[in-house]
């Protein structure tokens, strides 16, 4: 007996690791999702601004895509437990102290402080992962990191909304807490230290250029809605932002270890795993912000019956994603990829036929199947980004993939809010024009204000803003924006597919520059991310 143990607890030890990173990751999402339909409970209670509590979501999703391939580079060369503690760490602290604010702005700040701390917490856990476990098993552990990420996106707002039933908005940041103290209370004391003896240290130049050039185009495109696109504040942060974004392409070109390397972007197959994460963007994570608001505050829905409903759209990636890695054996994952973007596009247009204001239960069907859709390259995009991204670099092989993903879906909301507004801005003006007749400064910065106030589901302040305009009139015109939302999504979804079909499907000497034989390449891939279904 005593000569089994010392081979059963190195694997017991590692199992226990990946659970507790595991945990740590399906509490990131948690917060992302939850903070997203608490935003009009929190309106109601703190009385902020439209813009600042578009920030309560984008604050946290900045902070967190911006500084994830900082975040893997020093924990590759302070530690990867180090740095996990600090940031699970300041995770749980600035979760707890949210749940304390006393304005919107404070929970900005602290939005983005937890941002900075989720960004340090998934690059070292998952740096970690890729330390402790080599070949198939370590595929399937970041297969397991995905799914838990995934579960917490599909129960966020269901548990945001029991939440905030029956204990208030508050008591969502007080649980999420609590899950981040039993991830680091169970496994900080498991995960032994490692860290990249080659590593050179932060590229502070990269850093500080690719998270200004997030920061300015975010802040720009969210700001557009209530200063107008063509204000000195938007066109200047815009320009800014594509000035970072060359100076960050030039500093990476001259760095001898560049936070990010640009070489990769010549493989197309790396190009098409970099798309996948922002296909799901906007046929998935956008609709997983966006129709909470909309069931809240336009169809009058509670929180928790809202996060019921969410149910449709989210149940579909507990079981699709590892059926999608099965059917690997037969399809190649670049169709699967493009197949599942066509059937989530075909539920977005479903989606936008269905009328709500008749029956809830109609857009249950639509919701299913973009789950479904949504569901096949979730599956599949984790599995490929480990073929793509260099082995030795374990702080780099999960910041550039995540960065795309979270980065994305910060950009990705930020633009989507903007043009909800805009379209909610014109249909709110022409039905002033029957009211009215003209539209003056004044009007326009109350019509700004009630669209902007209509994005994060606030009816009750837009009807102030606009009291010449009925609450029908006012869901009416929210309703119909929404609509045209949804072709736009579409177009973004068919977008993505195509990009699946041509560069996951590229075969050809790019495989003998790396010094592989496509062949061999060929049959590593799909093993990988079968083994991912059977995690």
């Amino acid at each position: 007996m005593n000569t089994q143990m010392p081979q059963r607890s190195p694997d017991r030890s590692k199992l226990l690791i990946l659970l507790a990173i595991c945990l740590s990751a399906l509490v990131l999402p948690l917060a992302f999702s939850g903070g997203a339909v608490a935003t009009p409970a929190i309106g109601r209670d703190l009385e902020g601004n439209a813009t600042a509590l578009t920030w309560v979501t984008n604050a946290f999703m900045l902070s967190f895509g911006s500084l994830l391939m900082a975040a893997g580079a020093l924990a590759d060369q302070f530690g990867r437990k180090r740095l996990f503690v600090l940031g699970l760490g300041g995770f749980i602290v600035t979760s707890f102290a949210m749940a304390f604010a006393t304005s919107v702005v404070a929970l900005d700040i602290l939005r983005a402080l937890q941002g900075v701390a989720a960004a340090a917490s998934l690059s070292s856990g998952s740096a970690s992962l890729a330390q402790e476990f080599d070949g198939h098993a370590r595929t399937r552990a970041f297969s397991m990191l995905g799914t838990s990420f995934g579960i917490g996106l599909a129960f966020g707002p269901l548990m945001a909304g029991a939440l905030i039933t029956q204990f208030g908005w508050r008591s969502i940041f007080i649980v999420i807490a609590a899950i981040g103290a039993a991830a680091f209370a169970f496994g900080v004391p498991r995960m032994r230290e490692t860290r990249d003896p080659g590593a050179a240290g932060l590229d502070y130049p990269g850093t500080i250029t690719f998270t200004g050039t997030l920061a300015l185009f975010t802040f720009g495109v969210i700001q557009a809605p209530e200063s107008g696109w063509s204000s000195p504040l938007v066109v200047g942060s815009l320009c800014a932002s594509a000035l970072l974004l060359g100076a960050f392409i030039a500093i990476e070109r001259r760095v001898k270890r560049p936070m990010l390397e640009l070489s990769l972007f010549r493989y197309p197959r790396f190009v098409g795993v970099q798309m996948l994460p922002v296909g799901t963007c906007y046929c998935y994570i956008v609709l997983i912000v966006m129709l909470p608001l909309r069931f809240i505050g336009a169809e009058g829905l509670s929180e928790m019956d809202a996060g019921i409903l969410m149910i449709a759209l989210s149940a579909p990636m507990l079981v699709v994603p590892a059926l999608a890695a099965m059917l690997t054996r037969w399809l190649a994952a670049g169709v699967l990829s493009g197949i599942g973007f066509l059937i989530a596009a075909a539920g977005l247009y479903w989606m936008s036929l269905v009328d709500m204001s008749a029956s809830k239960d109609a857009i249950v069907m639509p919701m299913i199947v973009i789950g479904i859709g949504a569901g096949m390259p979730w599956g599949l995009m984790d599995g490929l980004s480990v073929s793509v991204v260099p082995k030795e670099r374990a702080g780099m092989a999960s910041g550039i993939f995540s960065t795309t993903r979270v980065a994305g879906e910060g950009i990705a909301l930020a633009i989507v809010t903007a043009i909800l507004a805009a379209l909610s801005y014109s249909n709110l003006s022409q039905s002033m024009h029957g009211v009215q007749g003209r539209v003056d400064a004044a009007l326009a910065a109350r019509l700004s204000e009630a669209a902007q106030r209509l994005t994060t589901g606030d009816m009750t302040h837009a009807a102030h803003a606009l009291p010449e305009i009925s609450h029908h009139a006012l869901t009416l015109g929210y309703t119909h924006a929404f609509t045209s939302l949804l072709h736009v999504l579409i177009v973004m979804t068919v977008l993505s597919a195509l990009a699946a079909f041509v560069f996951l499907n590229r075969t050809g000497p790019r495989d003998e520059d790396r010094g592989e034989p496509r062949t061999a390449d060929r049959k590593l891939e799909k093993p990988r991310v079968v083994d991912s279904a059977v995690a």
